[in-house]
């Protein structure tokens, strides 16, 4: 049986109307009840330290609901009943609590620099710290360490400074605890540092009655995890390869694919080929099919739209990377780049950096896509001046380094 075909452009708007950003928002400043429709929309949310323009996970929330209150978004991982909790999925990341249970049965991680702690020192620091949360409220890692210094050594002075190199006993517990379920963050402080608590005491109700101390080794309920977490890929994203479905979540691929062929067996998933596609695709069968796309935002590094780089490409022709890490003058359009959302296509890319000491949202590059409409300037102008109101920036400052600076800069004026 042959496949249905789905064009490109019916496949862009298929994959902004799963993500949320299809329609045209509201002017006025999003309620709670929004957030968290948009965030069970998503699925996840990947939480990043970077914080040139602002924490990279509040940024997705604003390009699909516009003006909204950060401490509203913080309470859904810090008060109880949490509506979403930190776990690994994409990397780090704020997850659905009932997806809990799944990514922990899944979770495999190597962490550098693991060899250098003594098995034992670990277990003894893995007991310390279930032994202080269970008989405290929520605290940090250096509350932890500082309780626990008679106990455990300090961290070696002597230790490279790399990241998780220079980690203590203490951190390097928790983080083992962490990934196997046992702790979990009851929210973040002002200096982003974890609070950590006791799973059992930070899991809302939804997900809580299917904590188990101990994940069992059964290839029947590792199959059924693994279902339900591409089911909820195939719903955030629309439609998409078995690469783009797997990646949604950090699953391997060949896990996923005896997966993805009974979900298209039983009718969950339709099997249809995308012409920009060289291997198949998977339709979620509910998903939106919009005539057109209204959309208008600019996306996060780390955002859910775009963090799948191959999908990105195949379907708006945006070969995009982050250029955080390369050396400044290798750097082609600057260190920390939005992708420009208009309509059904990425318009253009804004290197962008909130200053905020002086009340200054900093446009440090701004540069068109082949494919940018005329409206291009003058839309990405709108959508910097209501970019800046939200982070409580006065000013929008345009560089004059980019082919769309002049342009954007003389629609701010």
């Amino acid at each position: 049986m042959t496949s249905p075909v789905i064009p490109v452009p019916l496949a862009r708007r298929i994959a902004l109307a799963a993500q949320g950003l299809s329609q045209e928002r509201i002017s006025a400043p999003a309620s709670s009840r929004s957030l968290g429709r948009e965030f069970r929309r998503i699925q996840l949310l990947q939480i990043d330290s970077v914080n040139v323009l602002t924490r990279s996970h509040y940024l997705p929330m604003f390009s699909r609901v516009g003006n909204y209150s950060v401490a509203d978004f913080d309470a859904m991982s810090a008060k109880a009943p949490r509506s979403m909790i930190e776990y690994w999925a994409h990397e780090a990341s704020y997850i659905r609590p009932e997806h809990f249970h799944d990514l922990r049965r899944l979770q495999s991680r190597r962490w550098v620099s693991s060899h250098q702690f003594d098995p034992q020192d670990l277990l003894i620091a893995e007991e310390a710290v279930l032994k202080v949360l269970s008989s405290s409220g929520p605290k940090t890692n250096r509350e932890i360490e500082l309780e626990l210094s008679h106990l455990i050594p300090p961290r070696d002075p002597y230790a490279p400074k790399e990241w998780g190199w220079n980690w203590s006993t203490i951190k390097r517990a928790l983080e083992i605890l962490f990934e196997r379920g046992f702790v979990s963050s009851a929210g973040r402080n002002s200096s982003f540092e974890r609070r950590y608590a006791l799973t059992a005491n930070v899991l809302p109700p939804i997900a809580r009655a299917g904590f188990v101390p101990e994940v069992t080794d059964d290839p029947e309920d590792d199959d059924a995890a693994l279902r339900r977490l591409l089911l909820a890929a195939a719903q955030a994203l629309g439609i998409g390869t078995i690469r783009h479905l797997a990646d949604y979540f950090r699953i391997r691929p060949s896990r996923a694919q005896p997966i993805l062929d009974r979900m298209v067996a039983d009718g969950t998933l339709a099997s249809v080929v995308v012409p920009a596609w060289k291997e198949p695709a998977y339709l979620y069968p509910e998903a939106k099919r919009p005539r057109q796309a209204k959309g208008r935002a600019l996306l996060s590094p780390f955002d859910s739209m775009v963090f799948e780089r191959h999908r990105l490409e195949s379907l708006f022709g945006m070969r995009y990377r982050l250029e955080i890490y390369t050396p400044e003058p290798k750097r082609q359009y600057g260190y920390y780049v939005l992708p420009f959302l208009l309509r059904d296509q990425m318009v253009a890319r804004v290197d962008l950096k909130a200053d905020r000491a002086a009340g200054r949202l900093l446009v440090q590059a701004s540069h068109a896509e082949a494919n940018a409409p005329d409206d291009t300037a003058t839309e990405l102008a709108a959508e910097l001046e209501l970019l800046a109101e939200w982070l409580k920036l006065s000013t929008v400052e345009v560089v004059p380094r980019g082919d769309l600076a002049a342009a954007v800069s003389h629609a701010l004026s």
